[in-house]
């Protein structure tokens, strides 16, 4: 499905920073956006999930998709937006009937456990997922080129953990048997699950995204060989079918994986342009161990926003102090994006990332002076 036609013309972007520091050039601050930046800590979320109905009432509809993601960059000057949507949609158009009860997480209807089961899984047919990519091209007119918008997916192997357990999991038990006992079975859900996140991420980015970032969210839970094997190779494999340029512009590429910090070395080959680093990550070390090949984003601990705003910035200069000098001047070498290490909590104080945001563009420039 090419909907390139669709996109039509888009406002010139006008700060361009976050895709400047991806793609490790210099910019004038460190950019800064947050994971899960459009949720339950701001009220203005709460009103238009209200009005919805559901979680996945506010996903399906371009209107209110559109609504929320723009909602943090009209109340913070944040340095990119990210589309509203869910890691477990693609699963969902293979037809395992994903659902969200109030304050409980995603669960599946039917589990992906055995032969039959995984021998039923296809790439989806991206028409399913049209209401993804009409919000994508809404989001981007909206924003009219304030800020690049990021598209994303889950990592094959996280959508592999939702889909075998059936909803989130706090041993890995379902996922892990199969792992052992039936690597031929996760291989082949795996393959699967690469290809039609390529295929959508691609998609994505005739939309209209301008970066897109695969989130491999439980890959921290393998054991080492077991990522490399069953995490890493499937992430490489998408990333081989990633587009990189869309209609002549440079599109980035970012994998996060959360707990990944142990293999940050090997992850430096990966042929994306910015690895995302939780909070139990050292930014000095990073930044040694993965060289000017790829720019870093992170990694402040989502707490650090429940102190105070003297405390916050105290964390913020820290941060920005441990990843050091970023580039200057003309060419490439190492840039920072400035992130949580992990989505922000429900129950931040919506001020305090207004602190946040501030320091983070006031003491990176700083730097620079």
């Amino acid at each position: 499905m090419n909907i390139s036609s669709q996109s039509g013309a888009f406002a010139p972007l006008q700060n361009d920073s976050f895709i400047r520091a991806c793609l490790r050039q210099a910019t004038d601050h460190t950019p800064i956006w947050l994971m899960r930046q459009a949720g339950r800590y701001l009220p203005e979320y709460r009103a238009t999930r209200a009005r919805a109905g559901s979680f996945m009432g506010l996903a399906t509809n371009t209107d209110y998709a559109t609504e929320v993601t723009l909602q943090p960059i009209d109340r913070y000057p944040l340095d990119a937006a990210i589309l509203f949507s869910d890691i477990l949609t693609v699963p969902d158009a293979m037809g395992l009937g994903l659902s969200f009860a109030l304050g409980e997480g995603p669960k599946f209807a039917h589990a992906v456990r055995d032969e039959a089961a995984v021998s039923k899984l296809a790439v989806p047919d991206m028409d399913k997922l049209r209401y993804v990519f009409d919000a994508v091209t809404s989001i981007r007119k909206a924003l009219n080129g304030r800020v690049p918008l990021i598209g994303f997916s889950g990592s094959p192997w996280t959508l592999a953990c939702y889909m075998v357990e059936g909803a989130g999991s706090d041993d890995y038990r379902l996922v892990k048997t199969m792992l052992y006992s039936r690597p031929d079975l996760m291989h082949r859900i795996l393959e699967i699950n690469a290809d039609a996140v390529a295929l959508y991420l691609n998609t994505q980015i005739e939309a209209g995204a301008q970066a897109v970032m695969i989130f491999d969210s439980w890959g921290g839970v393998l054991a080492d060989g077991a990522f490399q094997e069953f995490s890493l190779a499937y992430t490489t494999r998408v990333l081989a079918q990633l587009k990189t340029d869309h209609d002549g512009v440079r599109i980035p590429s970012i994998v996060f994986t959360k707990g990944g910090g142990l293999w940050l070395e090997e992850m430096g080959a990966l042929k994306c342009d910015v690895l995302g680093l939780d909070w139990t990550v050292n930014l000095t070390r990073a930044r040694a161990l993965v060289g000017s090949s790829k720019a870093l984003q992170g990694n402040i601990d989502p707490n650090v926003l429940f102190a105070n705003p003297a405390q916050i910035e105290a964390e913020v200069a820290k941060a920005l102090r441990s990843f050091g000098a970023p580039h200057v001047g003309a060419g490439t070498g190492s840039t920072h994006i400035f992130n949580l290490g992990h989505g922000i909590s429900q129950h931040t104080p919506p001020e305090h990332v207004a602190s946040l945001v501030q320091a983070v563009h006031e003491y990176s420039r700083q730097m620079r002076a």
